[in-house]
């Protein structure tokens, strides 16, 4: 495998992201509002295996430049199990540094909670559902 992570506010870099969450959120999970405003103005992150787009991300700031939302994170099916999914939130948090940023923040599907606790997220407040499925809102210091 030769992997390859690239962060920007690029269309071409969205619109790879979007393929990833497209196969994974609306195709897999059945999701219907995967795609908002703010993708407009959000950083965003594919990663690619050679030259086929395999996993995603985002984050953006709501005006507080110490505090950045990480979403969307999704790998191709095919894909998992391979630590991706942790190299896209270590890319991000290391991007995030860079700027700056004090915490990061998101909303994790409640299966996946475990994953962003051993990444060192905290569970804030109590689970909620948005499109029908269980989420709770987990943040981190950087």
């Amino acid at each position: 495998m030769n992997l390859r992570i690239v962060i920007s506010r690029d269309i071409a870099v969205r619109n790879d992201a979007y393929k990833v969450r497209k196969a994974v959120f609306v195709e897999e999970q059945g999701f219907v509002d995967e795609f908002d405003d703010i993708d407009g103005f959000a950083y965003h992150v594919a990663v690619y295996d050679g030259e086929k787009v395999i996993g995603c991300g985002r984050f953006f700031t709501e005006g507080n430049p110490s505090e950045y939302h990480i979403g969307r994170i999704a790998v191709l099916s095919e894909y998992r199990g391979m630590d991706i999914g942790t190299e896209i939130m270590n890319s991000i948090e290391k991007y995030c540094s860079e700027m700056g940023v004090k915490v990061v923040v998101l909303s994790a599907q409640c299966r996946a909670k475990g994953f962003y606790e051993k990444l060192g997220y905290e569970q804030q407040g109590e689970e909620y559902l948005d499109e029908g499925c269980p989420h709770i809102l987990m943040s981190k210091k950087l």
